[in-house]
């Protein structure tokens, strides 16, 4: 008997053994995918490029929600303050113009054979909430630089790219810079309310034109600061994809009446359960592509245990989704998120109403779709009285683009030589940016912009106190110059 327990002790040791030689043999073989690429000399920025920025951020570009509070002569205004400040860009690169404000530049390249790269930002703000006015600490469309730092409406999102993206262009230009790739800058201006007539046109009108990017750039990622579990330095987020998006509107009608007599169940009670299945019951976790490739690219640059975890993920997938689920932001990362955004019902408080609706936004997760959203939506619900029908504004979770390609690996390149410190990534961003509909034209679609966020800003933009330090946006300017650079000459 003794000697079958020790047997069996000793065999469970050997098991042990191999398992955790196992588990470090992959740690010690989890190695790093950072570039040791060699810094490039700061390139200068004149005082006249700050000055530009500041003056983009006073117009007053905003896209309602409303179409009739459209401001067209601020968009105007905009449009005329890109055409006097970069004379050159306006002058020598082809330019096309889309519904009046949105604009698509060529700078035609010495080589045909070689596909075009694809730069894209957007020059439309979100409105400030009048209510919110005397929580600014300045003017939203002041522009003022204090500090070092430029304030207002834009400043991140995304004035910085446009500007950024045009006084690269203009450089180059003086420069007398000769790309062998051809260039497209696409500028949208109504990105903020879904880019149905910019990108969506410009993009479009691509298509018919037969244009096959090598790479499409926007916004989207960034370079975060103390936002990543386990990593201490600056981390850069290239977006290799965008999660979907999906307005769900629930709505019932049943018997209304006095409220001093209620039914047993109202159609807000209806409603209400309805959500509150949503919720209890969330969409499963999973490590997407895109999180895969966060893993394999930090992984390895994390302290001992959080790396011995992320080197052997497929043993350890519960406990990494678990470890992201703690958070909002982390959450998003891994599962299609449910948020009930708007509840309609009632006029007064001694009338119980027939009707209440309800929308519930979806942000989707590549591997789902809209329909699949939808079906387990019915499914959960599994209510008859309730009809489900889309909103306005829907869009798939985007193709996963590649972290092997000429556009990836040319990113790397040009972040590690501008921010030689920082480490660089693949990303899943949870929002919706213009380049979904550029999907046609190229399999190669990134989003990065190289301004820094950190818990004391992440908020501002779509919010308060929305402002950028003067040196990120230098830092934007040299990035897309020194990106240019390297995709468009040999």
């Amino acid at each position: 008997m003794m000697k079958r327990l020790k047997k069996t002790i000793l065999s469970l040791t050997a098991l042990l053994i191999l398992f955790i030689a196992y588990l470090l043999f992959n740690m010690f073989t989890f190695q790093s995918l950072q570039l040791d690429a060699e810094p490039i000399e700061i390139l200068d920025i004149e005082t006249t490029a700050i000055e530009n920025f500041s003056n983009a951020i006073k117009i007053k570009t905003v896209s309602p929600e409303n179409e009739i509070d459209f401001d067209s002569i601020q968009f105007q205004d905009f449009t005329n303050f890109l055409k006097t400040t970069y004379p050159l860009a306006d002058s020598i690169l082809e330019k096309k113009t889309f519904n009046s404000y949105s604009f698509l530049y060529k700078w035609k390249g010495s080589d045909p054979s070689l596909k075009p790269i694809i730069l894209m930002a957007h020059l439309d703000v979100v409105p400030v909430i009048e209510e919110n006015l005397p929580d600014w600490k300045h003017k939203p469309f002041g522009g003022e630089i204090i500090n070092d730092t430029v304030w207002g409406r834009g400043t991140i999102d995304d004035k910085v790219g446009v500007i950024g993206i045009m006084e690269s262009l203009e450089l180059l230009l003086k420069e007398d810079f000769k790309p062998q790739r051809s260039i497209y800058v696409a500028l949208g201006h109504d990105e903020e309310i879904g880019g149905l007539r910019g990108a969506k046109t410009i993009g479009k009108f691509l298509k018919e034109e037969k244009v096959q990017a090598e790479f499409v750039l926007d916004e989207g990622g960034s370079i975060v600061q103390k936002m990543v579990p386990g990593i201490e330095k600056d981390v850069a987020l290239i977006g290799v994809a965008e999660k979907g998006f999906v307005s769900l509107k629930l709505s019932v009608k049943l018997e209304g009446g006095h409220s001093s007599m209620p039914e047993k169940e109202t159609a807000i009670d209806v409603i209400s359960n309805a959500i509150v299945k949503l919720k209890k019951t969330p969409f499963p976790a999973t490590i997407s592509p895109p999180i895969q490739g966060f893993i394999e690219y930090l992984g390895p640059e994390m302290p001992f245990v959080n790396k011995l975890v992320f080197a052997n993920q497929s043993l350890f997938s519960s406990v990494i989704t678990s470890i992201y689920e703690k958070s909002a932001s982390g959450n998003a990362l891994v599962r299609t998120t449910t948020s009930p955004t708007v509840f309609n019902s009632g006029v007064k408080d001694n009338i119980i109403p027939q009707t209440a609706s309800a929308t519930v936004n979806f942000r989707v997760i590549p591997g789902e779709t809209i329909e699949t959203v939808t079906a387990r939506v019915e499914r959960l619900i599994n209510d008859e009285r309730i009809s489900i029908s889309n909103g306005e504004f829907n869009s798939n979770p985007s193709k996963v683009s590649s972290t092997h390609s000429f556009g990836f690996e040319t990113l790397k390149k040009t972040i590690s030589e501008i921010f030689p410190e920082v480490l660089i990534t693949p990303y899943l961003v949870v929002g919706a940016t213009d380049s979904r509909h550029f999907n046609d034209i190229s399999d190669n679609i990134y989003r990065f912009s190289a301004t820094t966020l950190n818990k004391g800003n992440i908020k501002s933009f779509h919010g308060l106190n929305e402002r950028l330090p003067v040196s990120d946006f230098k830092n934007s300017i040299r990035f897309y110059h020194q990106l240019i650079r390297n995709s468009t000459s040999r």
